[in-house]
């Protein structure tokens, strides 16, 4: 980056940079990273609020909810916000690879979070509720791969009945 001598002054807030090839450089990695942010921030958001969830000794469930659906809905969220992540945004428009990525991302954090949950008092790791967890994400997951299907073949028919 170049400055012009003598455009600042004392107590002024004004931007003396010219444009030249490094600073556009680092725009376009400030965007990227930016882009990247607000896409994976509600994953790593989300996780956490599962994290935090785990960490209480007693999930704090509606009465009449039992444990494994809760599990499979918790993992439902967790599944839509790894879709959008991969997508690129909404609506989330996925690929059966992107899917399963996001099938592992959210199986191995269950993982995770049944380890977590093996060392607060009150809790215990399971197994099922690790399979409630991947199921959960799962139906997130395909169900929006098979929307991007649907919404593929849909829009492809209404840009041929147009011709």
């Amino acid at each position: 980056m170049q400055t012009v001598p003598g455009t600042k002054r004392r107590g002024e807030c004004r931007c003396d940079i010219q444009p030249d090839a490094a600073h556009n450089e680092l725009f376009a990695f400030c965007i990227l990273n930016y882009r990247r942010l607000s896409l994976w921030g509600p994953v790593i958001v989300y996780m956490a609020a599962i994290f935090y969830v785990s960490s209480l000794h007693e999930a704090p469930l509606p009465p009449g909810v039992g444990d494994k659906p809760a599990h499979a809905f918790g993992y439902f969220g967790l599944g839509v916000v790894i879709a959008r992540a991969l997508a690129g945004g909404l609506p989330p428009r996925l690929t059966l690879r992107q899917a399963l990525i996001g099938l592992a991302i959210a199986a191995l954090y269950g993982v995770t979070d049944e380890w977590h949950q093996s060392f607060v008092v009150g809790r215990s790791a399971d197994i099922a509720d690790w399979y409630s967890d991947a199921i959960g994400s799962a139906i997130a997951l395909f169900a929006c791969w098979a929307w991007s299907i649907i919404s593929r073949r849909s829009r492809r028919s209404a840009v041929g009945s147009r011709r």
